[in-house]
């Protein structure tokens, strides 16, 4: 049923695990930060890796980072030997302090009254912006929205968060639509 939709460049794959976040989730405005926080910290593990890898390692991280539950994963220094040990994950020892120290923010902003999709969704006035790219090759690797997004939040303490982590993670969480405009996704977003 989903094999003859019409999809981004990037989702025409055979990999079903792709396709499935390409359609059901990639683009689709979220505002759980729970799944907020998971999408972030997969962008980060993502750098300089495929996101494919980073997808056949997901339910290993969600295990590894107690779902990504920002309360639980804020206190995880101690386990931090044990993660870099677990083969099933992405080891990078500089991305696993990043995501600890993210929980902590996201906890600092959440004792303090603001979530953390709130203090995400602020930077588009809660509205996802609708672009309308022909191609993959038209999309950026970053917009002077996402460097302004990323200079704030390393101001407020978050780690790993430069500008083209942000803007894959804006991508990610339908902060932007990024869909090409041939794209089943695109309209069925733009509509929403």
């Amino acid at each position: 049923m989903t094999r003859n939709l019409k999809r981004c460049a990037w989702a025409n794959t055979d990999n079903q695990l792709m396709q499935q976040y390409h359609d059901q989730e990639w683009g689709r405005p979220n505002h759980d930060s729970r799944h907020l926080f998971e999408l972030l910290s997969l962008e980060i593990m993502q750098a300089g890796l495929s996101w494919q890898t980073v997808l056949n390692k997901r339910q290993a991280f969600k295990q590894a980072f107690h779902d990504f539950d920002y309360r639980q994963v804020q206190g995880m220094e101690s386990e931090l030997p044990s993660l870099m040990k677990n083969a099933a994950i992405i080891r990078n020892r500089r991305k696993l302090i990043a995501t600890i120290n993210n929980a902590k923010v996201i906890n600092e902003l959440a004792n303090s009254g603001t979530t953390f999709d709130r203090y995400m969704w602020q930077f588009v006035a809660d509205k996802p912006i609708q672009h309308h790219y022909q191609s993959h090759e038209q999309i950026p690797a970053t917009t002077d929205l996402a460097k302004q997004i990323s200079k704030q939040m390393k101001k407020d303490g978050f780690s790993f968060t430069g500008p083209v982590i942000i803007y894959s993670f804006m991508q990610a969480v339908g902060m932007v639509n990024d869909h090409e405009v041939d794209c089943f996704a695109y309209q069925e977003i733009a509509e929403d």
